[in-house]
């Protein structure tokens, strides 16, 4: 087995050859660039598995040279590290967006050098076979052959993101740049009251896609979106997305009936913060997360999460579920849910 090629591009020569000894001593075999020009030719020749570049570098910087890489499949996928001085969350962000995987803010010494090497490369040999589960299960939700296989083509070339547990995605105000696939794990989107209260706005959770409502509409996202557990994703990006939709009546349709879907259980969201008293809507919350993943043995969900989509105080929460645990219609262990008679939780009294 060969030796795993890193691309280190940088124009400071000590940073660059600083860290091109160590991953050499590491037994890597490091290719080196001084600008971003000849970094992405050097990718696209060589192909490395990993690449490290930094950000303000003369001649075309490290966003730049991310999106030239985005262009070509053989180089969209290759796990993709910012080196950067900065620490501004604007640009952090769009970084991520773009596609980056993760950052290093320099200085950085060699444990955390080699932890993010290591933990990207283990994600990208990993996220091979999570794709391809996701994808083999996207004829449930598009029906027409030629939009389905044009799409599973586009998101066999995008690169898979890891998220970790409670990162944002993106915030309610921010461009609407894509669509996000989830290929593992689980996401929220809620909307902050004015008291600081959250209120869930819907759960996504395998092979499921958020962000619908902004793209089709063309706005900017109306709810802030934040990975549950750690998450991976697939963001296809607007412009790939209206050229399918413009293409393909089967995905618009598809897209569509999505996003009616969407609208009514927003819709029954309300009228039950509306009208139902608070245990039962405690019911209907749990109701809708048991029949979404009947094969689960249990629901793993705060407290916080489940008072968000209730739309009531967490203490209350607590005070309901002990109910139900007593009246024996669920189970507690810990924080997690086992149902035991999901008819009496449907036929709660209001």
């Amino acid at each position: 087995m060969g030796k795993i090629k890193v691309l280190i591009i940088e124009d400071n020569d000590d940073i660059r050859g600083s860290t091109a000894e160590i991953l050499e001593l590491a037994n890597y075999e490091v290719l080196q660039a001084t600008n971003g020009k000849e970094g992405v030719a050097i990718a696209g020749a060589f192909l490395p598995e990993l690449i490290l570049c930094d950000i303000m570098m003369p001649e075309m910087d490290g966003y730049s040279v991310l999106h030239l890489l985005g262009k070509k499949p053989e180089t969209a996928v290759i796990p993709f590290i910012f080196l950067t001085a900065k620490t501004d969350r604007q640009d952090m962000r769009k970084g991520m967006e773009m596609g980056a995987d993760d950052y290093l803010t320099k200085p950085f010494d060699d444990v955390e050098l080699f932890n993010a090497i290591e933990i990207r490369l283990k994600k990208y040999q990993s996220h091979k076979a999570l794709n391809s589960t996701s994808l083999d299960n996207l004829s449930n939700l598009i029906g027409g052959k030629n939009g389905l296989e044009e799409l599973k083509k586009h998101i066999k070339e995008r690169k898979v993101r890891h998220i970790k547990k409670k990162q944002v995605i993106y915030y309610e105000g921010d461009t609407a740049n894509g669509l996000y696939l989830i290929v593992s794990g689980k996401v929220k989107t809620f909307k902050v009251a004015q008291d600081g209260r959250e209120l869930l706005t819907g759960l996504y959770g395998l092979e499921e896609y958020f962000g619908t409502a902004a793209l089709l509409a063309g706005e900017s996202y109306m709810e802030t979106a934040e990975a549950v557990e750690n998450t991976s994703l697939c963001l296809i990006p607007r412009d790939l997305m209206e050229q399918l939709l413009n293409k393909y009546p089967d995905v618009s349709s598809s897209f569509i009936k999505l996003l009616a879907n969407n609208v009514l259980q927003n819709e029954q969201q309300l009228l039950e913060l509306a009208y139902h008293s608070v245990r039962k809507r405690m019911s209907e919350v749990i109701l809708r997360l048991y029949n979404s993943n009947r094969e689960a043995l249990f629901l793993n969900v705060s407290r916080d999460n489940l008072a968000a989509m209730a739309g009531i105080a967490t203490e209350t929460v607590s005070r309901i579920l002990s109910d139900f645990n007593d009246e024996g219609m669920i189970k507690r262990n810990g924080g997690k849910i086992v149902i035991l008679d999901p008819d009496r939780l449907k036929n709660m009294k209001n």
